[in-house]
């Protein structure tokens, strides 16, 4: 007589089970503050997939600081292939605390740097200052109304660094100043991280790594974070 196998499932392995698939559920619904899109990949109808969230954060007593990729915007050409319609940026986001451990992500202000700041930025010596000036309106009748500085400074004795960004709205009536100090130790984190994701918000890695893809003809390879950009703020 042919013998019948049956899948034996203890109380602790369907618990462990359970623990697992609760753990992987609270990470889907991470806030949007601690979260940023880092990797993407399209399926054959131009939808994004395996999307994987993840960035670097510095948490002192006065500010929070978040650093993130935001991937460039690809549009598809007649011949059929793809070129870059918007580089990448690294996204900086500064959010004041208030209260311990606690930070105000309402009140956070944006701060996009582009390749050529990235490098800027990786490129410094412990001695070297940096400074970065944006202005939306720059070119037009409105140049002024909102203006944002970083400024990155290093300390007297060669240990690190303070960021700081300033924002001046006159639109929305903003006078915002962060100043966070950063550790030689997580300045080397992100340089590191930045040197790292240079290429992709380039696109390069798209370029090196070419496969065949189709998409609709209307859906361009863009991701949706992307709008969340610098200005928002």
């Amino acid at each position: 007589m042919a013998s019948i196998l049956r899948p034996l499932f203890r109380p602790n392995a369907i618990n462990a089970w359970e623990n697992v698939a609760n753990s992987l559920m609270e990470l889907r619904v991470m806030p949007k503050a601690c979260i940023s899109t880092t990797i993407q990949s399209f399926s054959n109808n131009g939808k994004m997939s395996d999307r994987v969230f993840a960035n670097y954060n510095i948490y002192k007593g006065k500010v929070a600081l978040s650093a993130s990729p935001r991937l460039p915007q690809f549009s598809k050409l007649d011949s059929g292939a793809f070129k870059v319609d918007r580089q990448g940026t690294i996204m900086l986001s500064f959010s004041p605390a208030i209260g311990e451990r606690k930070y105000d992500w309402e009140k956070k202000q944006l701060f996009a740097l582009s390749p050529t700041e990235v490098g800027s930025l990786i490129s410094l010596g412990p001695d070297d200052t940096c400074e970065f000036f944006h202005d939306p309106s720059m070119k037009s009748s409105n140049a002024g109304q909102v203006r944002k500085t970083l400024q990155v400074k290093p300390y007297s004795d060669g240990t690190g660094y303070f960021i700081s960004l300033s924002v001046v709205n006159n639109i929305l009536k903003i006078s915002d100043r962060f100043t966070i100090p950063v550790t030689r130790a997580e300045f080397a984190v992100m340089r590191t991280a930045f040197s790292f994701v240079l290429p992709h918000i380039l696109g390069w890695d798209q370029y090196t790594n070419q496969s065949a893809r189709t998409v609709k003809e209307d859906a361009p390879m863009v991701d949706p974070r992307v709008k969340n950009l610098e200005w928002d703020r």
